[in-house]
C-alpha cells in the first residue's frame, strides 16, 4: 500500500492541541479522513484536530480546521494563536498578521517574544453575533436571539444562552459542571435538534466580576482543555448581562486566558501558544 508522508507540527494553546500542516502546495486530499487518523490518541499522533495552512485571496494566508471526528470548524481562538506563532517563528509573519478563517479575516498580534520565538499572542476575535440565523438555530424567528432558554435534555432541563463568534456556542451559567455532567450533557446538547450545525457547549461559573471559570465540550472533539472562541463567547455574554466588567481573567482546565470587550464590542483574547514537536506521519493511501 502506498503512503504519503505528511509533515506536521504539534502545537497547543493551554492544552487545546492541533497538528499543523502546511497545505499550500497540497490539493485533492481527503482532509476529514486524515484528521480522524492523525488525531486518534491511541493509533495516530493524538490531537483535538488538524489545522491546515492554506492559500488565501483575502489575506497573506488562510487556515482550515478539521476536528477529531473529521468535521470542519469555522474558527478556533487557541488554534489561531498557535498558527500566528508558527508563522512568526518561521519568518513567515510579523508581530501583526492577517489570517483568513471560516469566520472572516482575523488579526492576531504577537505581544511577547522570547529568544526570537512568539510565546504570547493577542487575537481580535471580532464582534459576537446574537441572531438565531448566525447560530444555526432552527426554532423561532431567524432574527431573534437565544437567551435564557430552557432546553429539555432527556428528563433534565438546562437553561442556556447562545452566541456566535464565527462558530456557535451554548453558554450555561451556574456552578461549574463536574466530569459526569460535562460528559452527560455536553454531547446531548451538541446534537440537540434545535442546533442545525451542532453547537459547542460550555459550563461557566462567575467567580467575581473580573474572573470566570469554564469547562468545554467542543463540537466534534468532546471535552477539551481550552476553547478560545468559547471563552470569547462567554465573556461577551457575561458582559452583556452585566455579570462582569469588560476585562476578565478566565480559568479553563488548561490554564488562563485574558479577554477584553472593546468599546466597539469586539472581543480581544490574549494567551500563550506552545510548539511541542515536529514530525512526519505516513498516511496510508487507498
Amino acid at each position: 500500500m502506498a503512503t504519503l508522508d505528511i509533515r506536521f507540527t504539534k502545537m497547543h494553546g493551554l492544552g487545546n492541541d492541533y497538528l499543523y500542516i502546511d497545505a499550500r502546495d497540497m490539493v485533492g486530499q481527503d482532509w476529514p479522513q486524515l484528521a480522524q487518523a492523525m488525531s486518534d490518541r491511541h493509533f495516530g499522533v493524538g490531537a483535538d484536530g488538524i489545522i491546515l495552512i492554506v492559500p488565501s485571496d483575502k489575506a497573506p494566508v488562510g487556515m482550515r480546521i478539521f476536528n477529531q471526528d473529521g468535521s470542519e470548524s469555522e474558527m478556533c481562538g487557541n488554534g489561531l494563536r498557535a498558527m500566528a506563532k508558527w508563522l512568526f517563528d518561521r519568518g513567515q509573519g510579523g508581530l501583526e498578521q492577517a489570517i483568513e478563517t471560516g469566520a472572516g479575516v482575523l488579526y492576531p498580534q504577537v505581544v511577547e517574544v522570547k529568544e526570537q520565538k512568539a510565546v504570547r499572542i493577542r487575537v481580535d476575535m471580532g464582534r459576537p453575533q446574537w441572531t438565531r440565523q448566525a447560530l444555526g438555530i432552527t426554532v423561532g424567528s431567524a432574527e431573534d436571539g437565544f437567551r435564557e432558554q430552557t432546553i429539555a435534555v432527556g428528563e433534565e432541563r438546562v437553561t442556556a444562552s447562545a452566541v456566535s463568534m464565527g462558530n456557535p456556542h451554548l453558554i450555561v451559567f451556574g456552578p461549574l459542571w463536574d466530569d459526569s455532567q460535562l460528559c452527560r450533557l455536553g454531547p446531548r446538547l451538541e446534537h440537540h435538534p434545535w442546533f442545525s450545525r451542532r453547537i459547542n457547549v460550555h459550563s461557566v461559573e462567575v467567580k467575581t466580576p473580573e474572573r470566570l471559570s469554564m469547562r468545554h465540550w467542543e463540537r466534534g472533539a468532546g471535552p477539551t482543555l481550552a476553547c478560545g472562541t468559547g471563552v470569547a463567547a462567554a465573556v461577551a455574554l457575561a458582559y452583556e448581562d452585566k455579570k462582569t466588567g469588560p476585562r476578565v481573567q478566565v480559568t479553563v482546565p488548561g490554564g488562563e486566558l485574558v479577554a477584553e470587550v472593546a468599546q466597539d464590542g469586539r472581543i480581544l483574547l490574549e494567551g500563550p501558544a506552545v510548539e511541542v514537536f515536529e514530525g512526519v506521519y505516513p498516511w496510508a493511501l487507498d
